[in-house]
């Protein structure tokens, strides 16, 4: 970190690496991976190291000398790998120091995100290239703790190509990126906040569980986020929101007027209270979505509670008398 060192044939970096990917499976094995080094170091004229680029590629002046470095050199901290170098066979020695490639004197992190962000700049959103490098740099982030916890295996090419085309997707005209993640919710500090919000009260007439009303806050706190950064972005306006929300008012229209047609003259408030909550998950079940490829059920689940907020929907047959005497007792 503090000093760049060259990658010598006797190099602690050269001989530990070799050691891992010995380790690491078959180091004989034909088929096996290709194997990179990357380092922002140097790789000396006439080394080893230099010989692996990919550039001047010469594999059969590189395994000569390290297998020369492997039984001359005396350092004690190379020892170990350079025994189980010399354990492989000779043709293994050279199928695997085949497969290795060294890319020297690479970019250190304060050039990686406009390397990386120039090697996907072709085919990406214009517009809103930041955000997508975000997405993606969120995306690797995850991978990259799942395979270092072994939750993974590495990832492919393939599998890369398909996640970049996946997230470059969601910036279509019928789609959208989902800038909100779970994680960015503190569930406990905004419940307390919202314990006194009309949509709140409005599950609390159904006698819906805790965990129900859990995830009710954390639907419309969630959307709510959404839609302020898809706003800040320019990735939607306020008109296609407020359509939006017409869209799901008239969905709501028609589901709750079958409801109440359907409950019995006389229903129990406990009958009318059940038909709300069936009417809740009902339409958390609906496909009604701002976009036709925006398939994160979260958003419209949010603005519901959002609407029934403002009483522009409610879930009880008799919402509105509820709501109405609440109001009254709070005055």
């Amino acid at each position: 970190v503090s000093t760049l060192r060259n990658l010598t044939d006797a190099s602690d970096d050269i001989w530990r690496t070799l050691r891992v990917w010995m380790d690491a499976g078959r180091a004989g094995d034909p088929y096996g991976p290709i194997l990179t080094l990357i380092t922002n170091s140097s790789a000396g004229a006439g080394s080893a190291a230099s010989f692996l680029r990919v550039s001047g590629r010469d594999v059969e002046s590189a395994l000569a000398l390290l297998e020369s470095t492997a039984r001359n050199s005396r350092s004690k901290e190379t020892e170990a790998a350079r025994m189980q170098f010399l354990k492989l066979t000779s043709s293994d020695r050279s199928t695997f120091v085949g497969r290795i490639y060294v890319a020297d004197q690479s970019a250190d992190l304060d050039g990686v995100d406009e390397e990386v962000a120039e090697r996907l700049r072709p085919g990406a959103p214009i517009e809103q290239f930041d955000i997508y490098l975000d997405l993606v740099w969120a995306w690797w982030g995850r991978t990259s703790i799942a395979m270092l916890s072994g939750k993974r295996g590495a990832v492919s090419v393939q599998e890369t190509l398909t996640a970049l085309e996946g997230i470059r997707d969601r910036f279509t005209r019928d789609n959208l990126p989902s800038l909100v993640d779970v994680n960015d919710i503190d569930l406990d500090s905004t419940a307390q906040r919202h314990e006194g919000r009309m949509y709140v009260h409005q599950l609390k007439i159904l006698n819906v569980l805790p965990r129900q009303l859990q995830k009710a806050i954390l639907d419309y706190q969630r959307a709510y986020l959404q839609e302020t950064r898809w706003l800040d972005v320019h990735l939607v306006h306020y008109d296609e929101l407020d359509k939006f929300s017409e869209r799901l008012v008239d969905e709501w229209e028609r589901a709750f007027d079958h409801m109440c047609a359907e409950l019995p003259a006389g229903a129990s408030d406990e009958d009318k209270r059940a038909a709300g909550r069936k009417l809740l998950h009902m339409l958390g079940d609906s496909t009604l979505s701002i976009r036709a490829k925006f398939d994160d059920p979260f958003h419209a689940r949010g603005r519901r509670h959002a609407l029934a907020d403002t009483l522009d929907i409610g879930w009880h047959p008799e919402f509105e008398e509820h709501l109405s005497k609440l109001l009254l007792q709070d005055a």
